[in-house]
């Protein structure tokens, strides 16, 4: 196989092509590998935040188990939605807890904001709440909430 002096202008360019090719995936591979670096350093400096945060609650058992103090009207709302395994509406909740329907929207506000973990969903135009199952877990295992019968006896 003979190649012809004609030939060496198309061959040159497509080794130019090709080294151009060559030269632009080694560009991008040297973004991804910056971008790699600095994940690699956020995710380091987040590691480091865990361990001394950690470190403290190991050191300082309180601040681990936090308490939740629920008035009587939301120990109600949340044994209602502690003991159901579906949904609830806002009425099945009043119901459930025997409250007045329009109470409720007012307990489940104060719920949030004393941080207790509830799922919201939407079905046929109407909103339904469930507490989320690890703080249910959690519930059972330490009873942060002190959940007893007496408090709704009253």
């Amino acid at each position: 196989m003979q190649t012809r002096l004609d030939d060496f202008p198309e061959i040159k360019q497509a080794f130019e092509e090709h080294l151009t090719a060559i030269n632009e995936t080694t560009a991008e591979m040297q973004v991804l590998f910056d971008f790699l670096q600095v994940m690699e350093r956020k995710l380091d400096s987040l590691s480091q935040r865990v361990d001394q945060i950690q470190i403290t609650l190991q050191n300082n058992p309180a601040l681990a188990r936090k308490q939740y103090a629920l008035n009587q009207m939301e120990n109600q709302i949340f044994f209602a939605l502690y003991t159901e395994e579906t949904p609830l509406t806002f009425q099945e909740i009043a119901v459930k807890a025997n409250l007045p329907a329009a109470l409720v929207p007012e307990g489940i506000s104060a719920l949030i904001e004393k941080g207790i973990p509830l799922i919201k969903s939407f079905y046929n135009d109407r909103l339904f709440l469930k507490l989320e199952q690890h703080f249910k877990e959690l519930q059972a295992r330490e009873n942060i909430i002190s959940l007893s019968l007496q408090g709704f006896m009253g």
